[in-house]
């Protein structure tokens, strides 16, 4: 019997933890940005070569994206339950919650795959914190270099009012009047409400070429378009990454065929890539997020792998050197190559489907894609 369990404990699964908005105003985005990451867990796992045939297994929870108390308790869940480390979570005020209450003070590395408010670069996180997607404090600027190349001449902005509608906000409405646009008036608006009548009302009396959007497409941002093109007050919108994703123009259609956006992304090697292997696993990686979510977990199971144990310090030893090489560049469907390099003693370089390269403070430098609406359906025109 003494035997049986040691040989039981030492084949125990790595418990890793995924937390995304699973309910809330990004619901219809988070399935497939969970099962982007879960694709990298498993396919580390199935490899046999994490750390001598080491198995990983996945625990959800769900941070709400908007409500801090239920993702705060979701989270000392995950962190109480033995995980490693976290993959997410998702959107800004939520992650900079987990993080400050729950990772950081427990040791625990969390990777965000799509929290981009710019308050979190400077986030207190003692080394533990890192994303995979870059700080709106470039995206606001790529999003309105986007709109002035549109000819947008005026326009109102309306953003959801947290973490990451404001601070994406500021970015952007200083960078369009850089740009000699006019900004006719900037709204925040609440999440959660029946009816956006009067915020419709606000913006439309102010007016504009287009109205920016900068918000989540499954609850207000749609709403918010929704009364714009039933009352006539706009018929171009421009929108944050929030807002990109099949939901909206499944609604929509071609109501929104001169509307444009950007997120984060990339059309290079690693994205072609990640779109074979994610289609071969059934996931649709089209949507906002899910190759930031596949290389989060990827980087996990190799720093686990560089440093040789599947505990939560050597996976925050050990993120930086692998994201960042020197060493072999790794792509997605590559990890067994790599973690067989790692175990012996050869440096990886993880590319991955996102180039991801991190700045000192562990974000991605980032590059972004450019969205237009053509045939009622999302295009990539293009990589900035």
């Amino acid at each position: 019997i003494f035997a049986s369990t040691i040989s039981s404990n030492v084949l125990a699964d790595i418990k890793m933890g995924v937390i995304l908005g699973f309910t809330g105003p990004i619901e219809s985005l988070t399935p497939a940005m969970a099962a982007s990451a879960e694709l990298a867990f498993k396919e580390a796992s199935d490899s046999g070569s994490l750390l001598g045939g080491q198995k990983i297994s996945v625990e959800r929870a769900d941070s709400t994206c908007v409500d801090s108390a239920a993702a705060t308790a979701a989270a000392e869940g995950l962190v109480s339950g033995g995980v490693v480390a976290i993959m997410g979570a998702d959107c800004s005020g939520v992650t900079g919650a987990i993080a400050t209450n729950v990772a950081v003070p427990n040791g625990v590395v969390m990777i965000s795959p799509s929290a981009t408010s710019p308050g979190l670069t400077d986030l207190n996180d003692n080394g533990y914190f890192f994303r995979t997607a870059p700080s709106d404090a470039r995206g606001g600027q790529i999003l309105a270099d986007i709109t002035n190349d549109r000819k947008v001449k005026s326009l109102a902005v309306t953003h959801t009012n947290n973490d990451y509608g404001k601070g994406l906000a500021d970015v952007y409405v200083a960078a369009v009047k850089a740009h000699g646009i006019s900004v006719t008036v900037v709204t925040a608006h609440e999440e959660g409400k029946g009816d956006y009548g009067a915020e419709v009302a606000t913006l439309a009396a102010a007016g504009g070429d287009a109205l920016a959007v900068l918000g989540y497409l499954d609850q207000a941002g749609g709403s918010i378009i929704q009364g714009s093109l039933d009352s006539g007050a706009f018929d171009v919108f421009v929108l944050s990454d929030g807002m990109i994703g099949d939901s909206l123009t499944d609604r929509f259609g071609n109501d929104l065929n001169k509307s444009f956006g950007s997120l984060p992304g990339s059309t290079g090697k690693g994205a072609g890539k990640f779109a074979d292997v994610a289609k071969a696993a059934g996931i649709d990686s089209s949507g906002p997020y899910t190759g930031e979510s596949y290389d989060a977990a990827a980087l996990i199971t190799l720093a686990m792998q560089a440093g040789g144990k599947a505990d939560r310090a050597t996976v925050q030893a050990n993120v930086m050197l692998v994201a960042n090489g020197p060493g072999t560049k790794i792509y997605p469907g590559e990890l067994k190559k790599a973690l067989d390099l790692l175990a012996n003693g050869k440096a990886v370089d993880y590319e991955g489907a996102t180039a991801v390269q991190f700045t000192d403070v562990g974000e991605a430098s980032g590059a972004f894609l450019e969205k237009e609406i053509k045939g009622g359906k999302f295009k990539t025109k293009g990589q900035r």
